[in-house]
């Protein structure tokens, strides 16, 4: 499948590579990438893949796929300069934050055959997990196209409306932040009570790591896991009860519902170009 990049930052570099290393021909991929620096990045790490510095009907000439991996603050300026040259192309990949399908459509001249995904960043080390959308314009082969994509860089979840992907960013387009944040004061909490950086580090990932693996192992809800490893009396129950007390659960869900609310925000904002 020949695919064409606009833009080679970190994401589509990350999603470049998985395809290449489960075997695609380097040949098949080419990258619109205006930095200088980048464009030799990117040469070197995958010899053999087309480099050009613009939008032109060369650069996505044949492809089967075109995905859109600017920054959101950046795509109407790309989408615009792709427009004259997008027709023939059979289905265009949106990975940008915020930028919406009819946003997208406009600023490409109208071309309705979009995928809107919501990647996050465990992406780059090939588990992530994408919230996915598709136009009513994509055909099943299409939609089969940019899901080829969108699993080399993990699992896809594939939503019903737009709308829904702005909950995806609040859940795990976000979610990373809201894990590392809780690695940070395990690894603070082991800190103080005696343990070395690299000690406190390791306990606190491991722990994560492993009660992520157990969890994923099990049928039962991770309430019920809880459950079981709280003995009455004992001391996971009181430190649970520190965190209910503190309201822990409820002001995650509220950051949940703040992160999908500011996603909206943006949407509105990176679509307001005087339509």
């Amino acid at each position: 499948m020949n695919i064409t990049f606009v833009g080679g930052g970190n994401m589509a570099t990350a999603l470049i590579g998985r395809m290449i290393g489960k075997g695609a021909d380097p040949r098949e991929f080419r990258v619109i990438e205006p930095i200088h620096a980048a464009q030799e990045k990117l040469a070197a790490r995958f010899p053999g893949i087309g480099i050009v510095g613009e939008p032109t009907a060369g650069a996505i000439e044949g492809a089967d796929l075109v995905v859109m991996a600017v920054k959101p603050q950046q795509m109407r300026v790309a989408a615009q300069a792709l427009a004259p040259f997008i027709a023939p192309i059979p289905v265009v990949l949106t990975i940008a934050a915020g930028t919406r399908l009819a946003d997208l459509a406009r600023w490409l001249g109208g071309y309705a055959r979009i995928v809107r995904a919501m990647p996050n960043t465990p992406a780059l080390v090939g588990a992530g997990i994408s919230g996915a959308f598709a136009a009513d314009a994509v055909t099943p082969a299409q939609r089969a196209s940019a899901a080829h994509v969108l699993e080399t860089a993990g699992a896809v979840v594939w939503v019903d409306g737009e709308d829904m992907l702005d909950a995806v960013t609040g859940v795990s387009g976000s979610g990373p932040a809201y894990v590392f944040y809780f690695l940070e004061a395990l690894e603070e909490a082991a800190r103080e009570m005696g343990f070395g950086p690299a000690d406190a580090r390791h306990l606190a990932y491991q722990t994560f790591a492993g009660a992520l693996k157990l969890a994923q192992s099990s049928d039962l809800e991770p309430s019920t896991l809880r459950a079981q490893v709280t003995s009455k009396g004992g001391t996971t129950e009181r430190a649970l009860s520190v965190l209910e007390s503190a309201g822990v659960k409820a002001t995650i869900v509220a950051a949940v519902r703040a992160a999908t609310l500011r996603a909206r925000e943006l949407g509105d904002t990176l679509g307001a170009d005087g339509r």
